[in-house]
């Protein structure tokens, strides 16, 4: 049923038949990881090639993107950011934006989908997972521009404690060639919080690196993966990726969430256009849902 007319976010949980509606308990004991994934997580900050789209999902997520990356579509107003091109130099476009999760079905039943949500919960320490917010980043072919390192909680500390879980999902298949997401591994365990700025040099970071995390850049990892497959990562996992020199687009939604329980830094707004909540508050209702509590298994 289409919503059009309607705000998304005022809908938790399911509203389409994109995704397997599910128990907690079959969520669980069919998408749980490994505890050698989690021990893998826990020592690398990251966790990657977990399969999250089945091929009909990715095409509907593309057919969504394509109807709301036009700034005419009548739900436009609902995004938290919307960057046509965000990079700074104009001939390397860099699509991002925020808040889709209110505007279609599909990127609003990602936050629910069984796929995510188990995993996010685990590497969270088994914690029950509240939705944080959303992204899309586009890289058209032969034209997309960096996304130099940087950690996402350094974005974040309007909110702690710090319990932030981010997952990237590709939309096509992953390629050092087309600009996947590169890691650091490991790199989640230094002190570079208050040091790293997002700029458009990906060297500038060695910068700020001692001779030991000097070498741990020089053994950074490509993230190459199927379209549909994502990518777990620590909120202080240094990240980036290269520009797209291939032929055909790198498409990818990133999904930002949280243990229950964090807290508002600010008392200012904590997106655009969403209501603050006040320091020291908690962050729950109507633009943070539950996604998934592990106590109901």
């Amino acid at each position: 049923m289409k919503r059009n007319s309607q705000d998304l976010s005022l809908h938790h949980g399911l509203i389409s038949d994109l995704f397997p509606a599910l128990s907690p308990q079959e969520a669980w004991e069919t998408y749980r990881l490994t505890d050698e994934q989690v021990q893998f997580f826990e020592e690398n900050g990251y966790l990657h090639n977990v399969k999250i789209l089945e091929e009909s999902e990715v095409e509907q997520l593309r057919s969504e993107l394509d109807e709301i990356k036009d700034p005419s579509h009548p739900k436009h107003e609902l995004f938290y950011e919307f960057h046509s091109n965000e990079s700074e130099d104009p001939n390397s476009v860099l699509f991002h934006s925020l808040g889709h999760w209110r505007i279609t079905e599909g990127f609003h039943d990602i936050l629910w989908n069984p796929r995510f949500i188990v995993p996010a919960s685990q590497l969270l320490g088994t914690k029950t997972v509240r939705f944080w917010h959303d992204q899309l980043f586009c890289k058209p072919a032969k034209h997309g521009g960096v996304v130099a390192w940087h950690q996402d909680y350094s974005y974040w500390t309007r909110t702690g404690p710090m319990q932030h879980l981010t997952c990237w999902v590709g939309l096509d298949d992953a390629s050092e060639e087309n600009g996947c997401l590169q890691y650091i591994p490991g790199s989640h365990k230094w002190d570079l919080l208050e040091k790293i700025s997002l700029a458009g040099d990906m060297d500038s970071l060695q910068d700020l690196l001692d001779d030991e995390q000097k070498e741990a850049y020089n053994r950074k990892v490509a993230i190459e993966m199927p379209k549909g497959y994502g990518s777990f990562h620590h909120p202080l996992m240094v990240h980036g990726s290269y520009e797209n020199f291939s032929e055909r687009a790198r498409r990818a939604f990133v999904l930002n969430v949280f243990a229950d329980g964090t807290k508002s830094n600010s008392d200012e707004e904590i997106l655009d256009g969403v209501p603050p909540i006040a320091k020291g508050e908690k962050m729950e209702g109507q633009f943070f849902p539950v996604l998934f509590d592990p106590a109901q298994v």
